[in-house]
């Protein structure tokens, strides 16, 4: 069977790794174009366009599939590349672009989808980040045949997968990256002998996860210890649950839940300790012992490491406002 392969970042690499490892003709390879990354902000290839290369596989990279749209030269080149495949099938992994109607209707299997999620929970750009933020116990992959909606088509196959305590972006996408690898060879390996059945989505229990800003990282101390775990968990590796002390910024990358229950005259945010253990912030509920930080341009240590360079002491209180400047009144 020849698969048309479109995506772009590790999870979607690790797809088409697998695919080429069962044996699937990929004759073409849709990623995203290169984009600056690194400290010199040098151009890279996305790990799909790697993986591609390595195999000798044709890559196009449009800036857009649509014919109507800004780069209509790039969705015209990108078409006569995918006709020119005559793919079976189109397998798409957080590629990055939407697919109009056109490409979705040019193979004859139509285009399957691998997302991060037990749909229609958590349609949408960052499914693994909000599992884990919203503390849910499971998530896991579904296979997709794509409309053109958003992650609103047929599910083809599901498999679930627990959240751990401890799980984090990184680690729960890594998990579901093989899962998502290994449930799409089986759907097509069903598909080439009719053994798929489509199931409607059910129209109960729809949420988006809509995609990760920046500014979402900043740590409100007034929440419960539990919640601002999930977000330290969920913002890793990017973009990284942060607080502040004074003008400074401080990631926060683990920690571990205290039952500390705080008494009227601690503030959420106050530093209850800071020692070898790690650093204990009081929270709305509870307390956090933040075990491994980072301060700006600097390396993730474990706590006994950053209070050496950073003596957090007891009574200063994280995510308050720096105190204003002086003004120095002057004279006529």
């Amino acid at each position: 069977m020849n698969i048309i392969f479109a995506g772009t970042p590790e999870f979607a690499r690790i797809a088409l790794q697998r695919l080429l490892d069962a044996g699937f003709t990929v004759p073409l390879v849709l990623t995203q174009p290169d984009r600056p990354a690194g400290r010199g902000m040098k151009l890279q290839a996305s790990p799909v366009k790697q993986c591609a290369l390595e195999h000798g596989i044709a890559v196009a990279q449009p800036r857009s599939l649509r014919l109507d749209g800004k780069f209509p030269e790039d969705a015209a080149a990108a078409r006569d590349a995918l006709r020119a495949a005559q793919a079976d099938a189109m397998v798409v992994a957080a590629y990055g672009l939407i697919l109009p109607q056109w490409v979705l209707d040019l193979p004859p299997r139509g285009c399957l989808n691998i997302h991060a999620s037990l749909l229609p929970r958590w349609r949408g750009a960052a499914p693994i980040h909000r599992a884990i933020q919203a503390g849910d116990a499971e998530t896991g992959v579904t296979i997709m045949q794509m409309d053109a909606g958003l992650d609103t088509g047929a599910m083809l196959l599901t498999e679930q997968l627990a959240i751990t305590p401890r799980d984090t972006t990184a680690s729960l996408h890594d998990r579901l990256a093989h899962m998502g690898g290994r449930l799409i060879v089986e759907a097509l390996e069903l598909a080439a002998c009719g053994g798929l059945q489509p199931v409607a989505q059910p129209a109960q229990g729809v949420t988006y996860a809509h995609k990760i800003e920046k500014s979402e990282s900043t740590v409100d101390w007034s929440l419960p210890a539990e919640v601002i775990g999930r977000q330290i968990r969920a913002f890793n590796p990017f973009p990284g649950a942060s607080t502040t002390l004074g003008t400074e910024t401080i990631k926060l990358w683990d920690y571990e839940l205290h039952s500390h229950q705080g008494t009227p005259d601690k503030r959420y945010g106050q530093i209850l300790s800071a020692d070898n253990t790690g650093v204990l912030v009081a929270c709305g509920e509870g307390a956090l012992r933040l075990t491994s930080l980072q301060r700006s341009g600097g390396k993730r240590l474990p706590a006994s490491e950053f209070l050496r360079g950073f003596p957090l002491q007891p009574g200063m209180v994280l995510g308050a406002e720096p105190p204003a400047p002086a003004i120095t009144p002057t004279g006529p």
